[in-house]
């Protein structure tokens, strides 16, 4: 039986301008998938840039080879992760001066 484990990484946290999550480790994972939802946006087409990163110890990051997501106003979007090695997060940035989102943000991820 596959093993698998979840992970809520932010819950009701407001993000305005860059951002980025807790590091987490998971180098017994084979895959991940991110899941961010958007709950509230002070406008309704308020942009978020979402880029994964990867780290070998948790403190030094580079961005992993996965497309940049984007997502416009309030909704959920998803996207998978493989081979990136021992740690994870997202770095972010809520586009437009004084815009605003309160975010959920999933980490999945499986043997």
């Amino acid at each position: 039986m596959r093993q698998t484990q979840t992970a809520v990484l932010e819950r009701y946290r407001v993000l305005e301008g860059d951002f980025v999550t807790e590091p987490y480790e998971a180098a017994w994972a084979g895959e991940a998938r991110w899941f961010v939802q958007v709950l509230e946006s002070s406008q309704p087409k308020t942009r978020i840039r979402i880029t994964t990163q990867i780290s070998p110890d948790g403190l030094h990051w580079c961005d992993a080879d996965v497309p940049t997501q984007f997502t416009e106003g309030k909704t959920l979007i998803s996207w998978p992760v493989r081979e990136f090695g021992q740690w994870l997060r997202i770095k972010g940035c809520v586009e437009g001066e004084g815009e605003s989102v309160k975010v959920q943000i999933y980490l999945t991820l499986k043997e």
